[in-house]
């Protein structure tokens, strides 16, 4: 996936079923190495810090040391690696708890192998990663929230047509009524959102809304 070595990957999660389905499911991938996993946080960790992964995905809710628990652990006992957070609700307290912890993105388990893939390669380059179906809420909430998820970009410079479009995503309007308000195609709208997805280095609509509300182009 990066075109020079095999992302290290290490997951935790307590049900054997998902997680093997998950190792089956990813480790057939290009670019992936899966070098551990681990039904609970502490056996985890301990993995972690003997095999050095670059990825950690780590389910929210696990015995003996929680996900929450084990990303402020692995913030501080080995930085270079980066946690997605995976969770099988949508839960909002408790997303925010992990992303204040040090993760740099969740997804609900549910999630596409296309998604996990992003997710995971996101982290790679320390880039942050939202689920597609992260909730005009909980997006709200993180933008919200006095933990900083992005890495330190640049305020960007958009022209009056972006800010618009930015205004009108962070209202859930499709391509479509976008265009319509607009008078752009569906096509020149998509093209804009990757621009403008380009500019806020978001992978997912709600990172476009986080950003927006960050950074006062969308206020509530």
């Amino acid at each position: 996936m990066t075109g020079y070595a095999s992302i290290r990957i290490a997951i935790g999660d307590d049900h054997e079923a998902f997680r093997i389905g998950l190792k089956t499911m990813i480790g057939k991938s290009s670019g992936i190495e899966i070098v551990a996993d681990a039904a609970n946080g502490r056996d985890l960790l301990s993995l972690v810090l003997e095999t050095k992964p670059d990825v950690v995905l780590v389910d929210i809710i696990m015995p003996v040391m929680d996900g929450v628990q084990f990303t402020r652990q692995l913030a501080i006992q080995s930085p270079g690696t980066n946690a997605i957070a995976l969770s099988m609700f949508n839960d909002d307290h408790l997303i925010i708890d992990i992303l204040n912890a040090g993760a740099k993105g969740y997804l609900i388990k549910n999630a596409t192998k296309q998604e996990i893939l992003e997710a995971i390669t996101a982290a790679y380059y320390n880039q942050t990663y939202y689920c597609r179906s992260t909730s005009m809420k909980l997006a709200r909430l993180i933008a919200n929230n006095l933990f900083d998820p992005h890495h330190k970009i640049e305020k960007e410079t958009f022209s009056q047509k972006e800010i618009e479009i930015i205004q009108f995503i962070c209202l859930e309007f499709t391509n479509k009524q976008i265009g319509d308000k607009l008078c752009l195609s569906s096509r020149t709208v998509e093209g804009y959102r990757q621009k403008i997805a380009d500019k806020t280095n978001s992978k997912t609509t709600a990172g476009i809304v986080i950003y927006a509300i960050r950074n006062g182009i969308y206020k509530i």
